[in-house]
């Protein structure tokens, strides 16, 4: 069956980094986009990145610059390199994959920038 699997979050100061992994399992990674979303407390949840199977890669604007997405086919895991980061994006992050007819979440993972 198809599984994400969210990891990296924390509790950072502003400024400070992190890296986000979503690794997955039950269907062929390198053939699908993957997306990461985020919702903050009491907003809906929102496009944050996404890449392509091709390793093409697109941004929100508030995170350009700042976030970079990559993957890993060899590990069937993909990446959300957060930098710079900002009280604005705390959120719980979450990775995504549509394999037709359904889109697939993980659970999520949370990160905090306060100081």
């Amino acid at each position: 069956q198809v599984r994400l699997v969210e990891s990296g979050g924390g509790l950072v100061q502003p400024g400070e980094s992190l890296r986000l992994s979503c690794a997955v399992s039950g269907f062929t990674f390198s053939r699908y986009a993957m997306n990461w979303y985020r919702q903050a407390p009491g907003k809906e949840r929102e496009w944050v990145a996404g890449i392509t199977s091709g390793g093409a890669t697109t941004y929100y604007d508030a995170v350009k610059g700042r976030f970079t997405i990559s993957r890993d086919n060899a590990k069937n895991t993909v990446y959300l390199q957060m930098n710079s980061l900002k009280p604005e994006d705390t959120a719980v992050y979450y990775c995504t994959v549509r394999l037709p007819p359904r889109q697939y979440w993980g659970q999520g993972t949370q990160v905090t920038v306060s100081s």
